[in-house]
């Protein structure tokens, strides 16, 4: 099923992929009593309409950090959760996309505050909210142990972006996912990212840790230079599978 730009992939007969032209990747999932939509993506497209076709139930939204590829559908919402350390990450790339919201009559969606630990209950389904912070400060994901699988926006991620201003250091994005594996690795077996086309095995976590460990410890032998919009810095393999890998700057290090 697709519109102009979403390709809606249906994973399980509750749980929905929407793939935003291949620039980024948003999920809807349903309980019996609500339903929750797991970022917004790009804002092309009224996200609300696209989600209305699939579901009629009541719906949360639930941002998993604040980059615009995860958050300008916002508009289409009446309000959206956000860890509070991605506020002002959130609010300045609404800022650059005001112009175009102006244009369209729309404005960003208020936000309220998720919470570590919080839980949502969709009726007979439940995600608990996890800290992934590294790609961003606030960065969370989202477990649903009933299906067993972690929603992790860009925060574990086959292609982990820390290059970036907002990053923090990849030792905290090391212990941000140490910390998911002792505290919840037993309660999921895929992971679906921010960018996801399908199901990603659990595997990923130990991936990302040892992909970490690994450039803490200064073996970058198999590093090369990557080239993204903000200039030139570094790419380290998590895998022998090409773009997979950690983006860095040794400033990051």
């Amino acid at each position: 099923m697709s519109n102009q730009r979403a390709i809606i992939r249906q994973l399980l007969p509750h749980l929905y992929l929407i793939d935003d032209a291949g620039e980024s990747t948003c999920y809807l999932i349903c309980g019996q009593e609500k339903a929750m939509v797991i970022d917004t993506v790009n804002g092309m497209e009224d996200l609300h309409a696209i989600v209305r076709t699939l579901t009629d139930l009541p719906l949360i939204v639930v941002n998993t950090h604040g980059h615009c590829d995860h958050i300008f559908g916002n508009a289409f919402f009446k309000e959206a959760f956000l860890h509070p350390a991605d506020r002002p990450l959130a609010a300045e790339h609404f800022a650059m996309f005001q112009e175009e919201y102006d244009k369209q009559g729309l404005q960003a969606c208020l936000f309220r505050d998720a919470a570590v630990g919080q839980v949502f209950d969709l009726g007979g389904l439940e995600l608990e909210v996890v800290s992934l912070a590294g790609h961003t400060a606030g960065s969370i994901g989202l477990v649903d142990r009933k299906d067993r699988i972690l929603f992790s926006g860009d925060g574990l991620i086959l292609h982990t972006w820390m290059q970036l201003e907002e990053s923090l250091p990849v030792s905290a994005l090391r212990q941000s996912i140490v910390n998911l594996k002792r505290e919840h690795g037993g309660e999921f077996d895929y992971v679906l990212s921010g960018h996801a086309k399908d199901f990603i095995p659990a595997r990923l976590v130990d991936m990302v840790i040892t992909g970490c460990d690994e450039l803490l410890s200064g073996h970058r032998e198999k590093d090369t230079p990557y080239e993204y919009f903000g200039g030139t810095c570094w790419q380290h393999p998590i895998s022998e599978v090409p773009g997979e890998v950690i983006v860095y700057t040794e400033e990051k290090l």
